[in-house]
Parts: structure tokens; sequence; C-alpha cells
């Protein structure tokens, strides 16, 4: 396991507190249920929530009656799923699942992708996602995009002549550097993460953007402001999800396929 992954996390930041402490998180969370509950085989059926974290996801899945089992790297993540009504947690890899072949209904990657800075990696954790998947199942895996520090840094003032080296690099690349926070991770277009898991054998891959193009905006204008703003944000969320010229605005992207 990535020990400097599992440092991050333990010693540098809050998983639990990811997805409500900024306006972008906030709407990343609405839309990432949003997608789910739109796509996801009605309940009872069995998710696997590979690199889960503290169970953000886990949590709600389980309470609308999914059976709900969690794998995550980072032991204090796995303490804190293990004690969520209906979630089941371990200690595990992406890569090297202890599950069983063709056992699980559903497999969420909603962390693991970006981690993965190897392609041989994120193909390895696509593989065994879909070694688990029972035939028809779901993969859903998250990305993010090459375009959020050009898109967060253009709107906050951040982008400055030093700063432009590193922002062009990783929109060439997808080599994420740390240079808006964060650790170094793996970008993705979204076409990039498509043709990935469409690369593992899954099938009816389609691709969407999760926040939309007005994500930054609601950074800028603070927590305060969020409710007055995040109607219209999820309509334009909504408008743009898999528009092509549109897509890779938003902040993270949202992979669903079939096995």
């Amino acid at each position: 396991m990535n020990t400097e992954l599992v440092e991050h996390y333990t010693n540098e930041t809050s998983e639990n507190t990811r997805l409500t402490r900024s306006p972008h998180g906030r709407l990343e969370y609405q839309r990432t249920q949003e997608l789910l509950r739109r796509t996801l085989m009605p309940p009872p059926a069995r998710i696997l929530d590979v690199g889960g974290g503290a169970g953000v996801h886990a949590q709600w899945l389980a309470a609308d009656g999914y059976d709900v089992h969690l794998v995550d790297p980072v032991p204090a993540h796995v303490d804190a799923a293990a004690v969520l009504s209906g979630v089941t947690a371990e200690l595990g890899d992406a890569r090297q699942l202890s599950i069983p072949d063709q056992s699980v209904d559903v497999v969420l990657l909603l962390g693991p992708l970006y981690h993965l800075t190897d392609a041989a990696d994120r193909a390895q954790a696509l593989a065994e996602a879909r070694r688990v998947l029972r035939p028809g199942g779901l993969v859903v895996a998250a990305a993010i995009s090459r375009y959020l520090s050009l898109m967060e840094t253009g709107t906050n003032g951040r982008l400055t002549a030093e700063m432009t080296s590193a922002v062009r690099n990783v929109i060439a690349t997808g080599h994420y550097d740390g240079h808006v926070g964060f650790m170094p991770t793996h970008f993705h277009t979204a076409a990039e993460l498509g043709a990935e898991v469409q690369a593992a054998g899954l099938r009816d891959v389609q691709v969407y953007g999760i926040e939309g193009p007005s994500w930054p905006a609601l950074d800028v204008a603070g927590q305060g402001e969020f409710d007055r703003l995040v109607d219209a944000a999820l309509q334009c969320a909504r408008i743009a999800e898999q528009d092509p010229l549109m897509i890779n605005a938003s902040a993270h992207f949202l992979a669903i396929a079939h096995g």
C-alpha cells in the first residue's frame, strides 16, 4: 500500500469533511448522489465501495437500503466506516481485492484512480473491479479533471506567472504536483477516463461531469451564498454533464459502465 497516501489521510487532512468544507465539495456530494441514484439498480443490491474513505457515500447508500462493504487502505478510515449502520469495512488495496469473483452488483471507485499515478496500477484496479462484479453489474469510477487547477486559480486570483508552468504541465500530462494543495495525483480528461474504463473490458461506458463549470464561482462566493446559488449550479451541471465542449470544466468526472 502507498504509505504516503496513508500518512496524508491520517495526519494531514480529514476525509470526513472533504465534501462539506467547501462550496464545490458540497456541490460534488449532491451531484454524486444524484448520478448514483439515477443509475444504480434498486436496493437491496451488494455494493463494494473501494477507496471509500470514512464512508461518506457508504453511509447514505446503506440508509437507502443497499448492502455496502467498504475497502480502504487507511486504517482510520476503515475504523470510522465500520461503525456506520449497514456498512462493513476492511483494510485493502484497489489493485488486489480480497473479494471473491463475481460477488457484487456494483463496484464504486470514487477515489483510487486519481491516487494511482501509474497507468498500469489504474488498469489493475479496474481489472479487479471487473473481476469481482457480477455479470451485468455496474462499475462507477471517479477522476479529477486536468483543468481543475486552471479553473480554480484563474477564478480566485491565484494564477500567478510562477504557477503557470505547473498548471500547463498538468493539463498536458495529467501529472499533478500538488501546486494548489492535496498530494501528487493523476488528473484525467473525460476522454482519457472513458478510454481507461473501456480498456478494462467494461461495456456501455458513459462519462459525466459531476460539478459542471460553475463550481469555482461557488467557492469565490463562499459558504454563506451556497444555498442561494446551488440550484442554478445544479441545473448548469446537468445541462453540461455530457457536453463534449464543457465536460472537462467539471472538477471531477464519473464514469459508469456495465460488466
